[in-house]
C-alpha cells in the first residue's frame, strides 16, 4: 500500500468570516464599556457634583496606559500570539468595567478607567493584527470595515442607552453595570475565537506567520515615511472625535437644549453612518486604491464641522452627518493602510506604536478640552482647538500623497482595478 501525503486545505472563506465576527463582538463590549460615561455625562455633574475636568479626567485616564502599553501589547503580540494576548487584553477591560461600576469615589473610579484602558488598546492592536494576518490579500479593507461596524455597535448601543435603557438612569451606576455586561460578552467571544484559531491550526493550511526573534527597539525607528505620515494622521483624526463625543451629550443639552435622549442620539450618528458606510467605503478604496487622496477628502469635511455647532443654528443632523461620514472614510483606509505599508513581521508592532501614540495625544487632550470648557465658561474655545486638527489632518494625508506617489511608494494608492 502506498503512503499516502494528506494535504490540509485552506480555511474556507465563510470561517474566516466567523473569526472576524467573534473578534469583532469583542471589540463591540470594548467599544461600549469606552463610550458609557458620556451619557452619564450630566448626572456624573448632579449626582456626583463631578466638573467637566472629572469627566475629562475620567476619559483622559484611559488613554495614560497606553503611551506605553500598547506599544509593549503589540511586541507581546508578535511574541506571543494573538490568541493568549487578545484573551489577556480583554479580561482586563472588564476588570476596569467592574471597579469603575463599584464606587462613586473619583479616584477609584478614575483606577477602573485607568486599567481598562491598560488593556483595551492593546486588544484593540491584537484584534486588528488578527484581521491582518487572516485578511492580508482578501477583501482586507472590507474586513476591517466590517470588524468596525460591528464594534461600533457597541459605541451606539452605548450612546443610545438613555433610550433603550431609560429607566436605569434614575442613577448614575446602573448604566455602568449594563457596561460590565459588555465587557463578559467580550471575554466570550475571544473564547471562541482561540478555539476556532487553535483548530484552524490543526485542520487547515494556513499561510506562516513570521515572528520576530528578538525585539530591536531601533527597528521601531526604520519604519518608512509613509508611515509615519498616517500615524499622524491618524493622532490628528481622532483627536478632533472621541475628545468631542467626551463631552458633546452636555454640549448638546448645554448649548443646543435638546434632551439627553436626543443629544445620545446625535453622538451616536457618528456610530450609526461608521457602522453602514465604513466597509462601504473599504470595499471601494479596495477597488479604486487612491488611499491618500481619499483620506485627505476625508480630513478636509471635518474642518467646518465644529464652527457650525458652536456658531449657527443650522440642524445638528447636518453638522453630525458631515463627521460621521469622516467617521467612516478615514478609518476605513487609514489601518489597512498600515498593513500595506509594513512588513507582516512588525505588524503587531507598527500598530501598537501607531495605537501608542494616538494615546499619548488622547490623554492630554481630553484633558485640555475639560480646562478649556471649565477655563472658558463655555465651549468656543474647544471647537476652535477641534476645528484645527481638520486642517493638519489634511495636512498630513497630502505629504502621504506625495510620498505615495515617489519611486519608494508601497502600492497604497493601487487597488484591484489597477492590479488587475
Amino acid at each position: 500500500m502506498e503512503n499516502q501525503i494528506s494535504v490540509k486545505p485552506e480555511p474556507s472563506a465563510l470561517f474566516r468570516w466567523i473569526i472576524l465576527v467573534f473578534v469583532s463582538l469583542a471589540m463591540f463590549g470594548n467599544y461600549y464599556i469606552y463610550d458609557s460615561i458620556s451619557p452619564l455625562a450630566d448626572l456624573l455633574v448632579k449626582q456626583l457634583n463631578f466638573s467637566d475636568s472629572n469627566i475629562g479626567l475620567l476619559q483622559g485616564i484611559y488613554s495614560v496606559p497606553n503611551v506605553l502599553m500598547v506599544l509593549i501589547g503589540g511586541i507581546i503580540i508578535d511574541k506571543i500570539g494573538t490568541r493568549i494576548s487578545t484573551f489577556i487584553f480583554t479580561v482586563l477591560c472588564l476588570t476596569g468595567a467592574i471597579i469603575t461600576a463599584s464606587s462613586s469615589d473619583l479616584t477609584f473610579m478614575a483606577i477602573g478607567r485607568l486599567v481598562f484602558g491598560l488593556g483595551a488598546e492593546s486588544m484593540i492592536v491584537a484584534v486588528t493584527t488578527v484581521i491582518g494576518r487572516w485578511f492580508k490579500g482578501k477583501q482586507l479593507s472590507f474586513a476591517f470595515g466590517l470588524n468596525l461596524t460591528l464594534a461600533r455597535l457597541g459605541s451606539f448601543a452605548a450612546l443610545n442607552s438613555p433610550t433603550w435603557a431609560k429607566s436605569f438612569y434614575d442613577n448614575w451606576q446602573l448604566p455602568l453595570l449594563i457596561s460590565v455586561v459588555a465587557g463578559v460578552i467580550s471575554v466570550l467571544s475571544v473564547i471562541i475565537y482561540w478555539g476556532m484559531d487553535t483548530y484552524a491550526e490543526k485542520n487547515f493550511s494556513l499561510r506562516p506567520v513570521p515572528k520576530q526573534d528578538k525585539i530591536n527597539f531601533k527597528e521601531i525607528f526604520s519604519f518608512s515615511k509613509s508611515y509615519w505620515f498616517v500615524v499622524l494622521l491618524c493622532v490628528t483624526f481622532y483627536l478632533g472625535i472621541f475628545p468631542f463625543q467626551t463631552f458633546a451629550v452636555k454640549f448638546f443639552i448645554d448649548v443646543h437644549g435638546t434632551s439627553r435622549e436626543f443629544g445620545g442620539f446625535l453622538s451616536s450618528m457618528l456610530t450609526l453612518s461608521a457602522m453602514i458606510l465604513t466597509p462601504l467605503f473599504g470595499l471601494f478604496a479596495d477597488y479604486i486604491g487612491k488611499r491618500s487622496l481619499l483620506m485627505m477628502f476625508g480630513s478636509l469635511i471635518l474642518v467646518p464641522v465644529y464652527l457650525i455647532m458652536a456658531y449657527t443654528n443650522v440642524t445638528l443632523y447636518i453638522p453630525m452627518a458631515m463627521m460621521g461620514l469622516t467617521f467612516s472614510l478615514i478609518p476605513a483606509v487609514m489601518w489597512p493602510s498600515v498593513a500595506i505599508i509594513v512588513d507582516e513581521a512588525k505588524l503587531g508592532t507598527a500598530y501598537g506604536l501607531m495605537t501608542m501614540i494616538q494615546n499619548i495625544g488622547l490623554a492630554g487632550f481630553n484633558f485640555i478640552i475639560g480646562w478649556a470648557n471649565d477655563f472658558s465658561g463655555g465651549y468656543s474655545l474647544g471647537m476652535w482647538i477641534f476645528s484645527s486638527l481638520g486642517f493638519f489632518g489634511l495636512l498630513f494625508a497630502f505629504l502621504l500623497r506625495k510620498s505615495e506617489m515617489g519611486p519608494n511608494s508601497h502600492g497604497l494608492e493601487k487597488g484591484i482595478k489597477q492590479n488587475s
